[in-house]
């Protein structure tokens, strides 16, 4: 089987799982590789065939996303452009970890797609979601890059599609200790905000992984370090705690190295905000931003002995399984349809015009 295994590099968990996927599924069949968005702050570990600039979730100076921005590049001749430059049809399967050039490119193209990604879990029925439900954002993770069938990882086995995390092979093999400082990752937040507040637990040696600095310098007990894979690695598996964004690989690798862990969801974005209420699920504490108002809630956190522990097995290979056994159940969903233009399709131009009303 020839395989299309497309990912973007719109953030640091797609690559960092792929980089665990690709040997396996290599062993499998043969195997090409799409990459897009420019974002990410570690490398992919294999060849890359096809590399696209691809279309990134629009983000706010906050941090938050532009949700009606980044639904309304569907409608840009870029995109367009850049779909019909995925030879989508040269392949057997297309396996897809919510990349949106190939997702497309194959709904037109009918080509078997089928998902291998955090999203696929977290639109998943049995997943948690939050109280408030949020039309906009969840168009974002639906129709981003729409797969029908897949195999998705959240912090739990929620159903029969859903499997617990891939966790790097440097993690499961990392030497664990506390040294007794505690790791930070929260890029939204700036250097000066992230120190005014956490410069007040004066007790505490703080690692901070920043993507604004651009050399290791200290502020009191603050020491901020460019965002770098090695030092990362290093300062999570020996800290007591991390401080970090409501993202998906660093509380798995967190929970799977018996972590003390506080997540702040990103404001405005689902996805975290999903993340959030799974992670509030296993008794993890969420706080709502970092800020001086909030300094009682960090001292208690830091204060607690509270840990969450799962070792989570490698599933990686059943998951692979699975999606590869999919590719026969996708090809029977497209049996019998003609390729559609490079149209936008009707159904989402119909949600594209909901959203112009939403925003009027």
């Amino acid at each position: 089987m020839k395989v299309l295994y497309a990912l973007q590099a719109n953030g640091n968990s797609h690559i960092s799982r792929a980089n665990e996927i690709i040997p396996i599924l290599e062993r499998l069949c043969s195997v090409d590789i799409l990459l897009s968005g420019t974002q990410a702050d570690v490398g992919l570990n294999h060849f890359v065939k096809y590399r696209r600039k691809g279309m990134g979730l629009v983000m706010e100076k906050n941090g938050s996303i532009d949700l009606l921005k980044t639904l309304k590049q569907f409608r840009s001749k870029k995109f367009l452009e850049e779909i019909r430059s995925v030879p989508v049809e040269e392949y057997d399967l297309v396996i897809n970890d919510f990349e949106p050039l190939s997702a497309w490119a194959c709904k037109h193209s009918n080509v078997p797609c089928v998902a291998l990604s955090h999203q696929f879990a977290v639109v998943d029925k049995s997943t948690p979601k939050p109280i408030k439900y949020d039309p906009l954002a969840w168009l974002v993770l639906r129709y981003y890059s729409p797969c029908n069938i897949g195999a998705g990882f959240h912090f739990k086995a929620y159903s029969n599609s859903v499997f617990t995390p891939v966790i790097r092979t440097e993690i499961r093999n990392a030497y664990t200790r506390n040294l007794g400082h505690y790791t930070v990752y929260l890029p939204t937040y700036s250097d000066k905000k992230l120190i005014k507040v956490l410069s007040e637990h004066k007790n505490i040696q703080w690692h901070i992984f920043s993507r604004k600095a651009e050399k290791n310098y200290a502020a009191g007990n603050c020491w901020i370090r460019p965002v770098n894979n090695y030092d990362f690695v290093s300062s999570i598996s020996t800290c007591e705690g991390i401080l970090c964004a409501a993202g998906f690989e660093t509380p798995a690798e967190a929970i799977f190295m018996n972590k003390k862990l506080l997540v702040v969801p990103v404001k405005g974005q689902y996805e975290q905000l999903c993340n959030a209420e799974a992670l509030k699920e296993l008794g993890v504490p969420v706080l709502k931003k970092i800020a001086s108002s909030k300094q009682k809630k960090l001292s208690e956190w830091l204060s607690s002995k509270h840990k969450i522990h799962i070792p989570y097995a490698d599933n990686t290979l059943a998951a692979l399984n699975m999606v590869l056994q999919s590719a026969t159940l996708a090809k029977e969903e497209l049996a019998g349809k003609e390729p559609n233009s490079l149209e936008i399709t009707s159904s989402l131009l119909r949600e594209l015009d909901f959203v112009d009303e939403y925003s009027m």
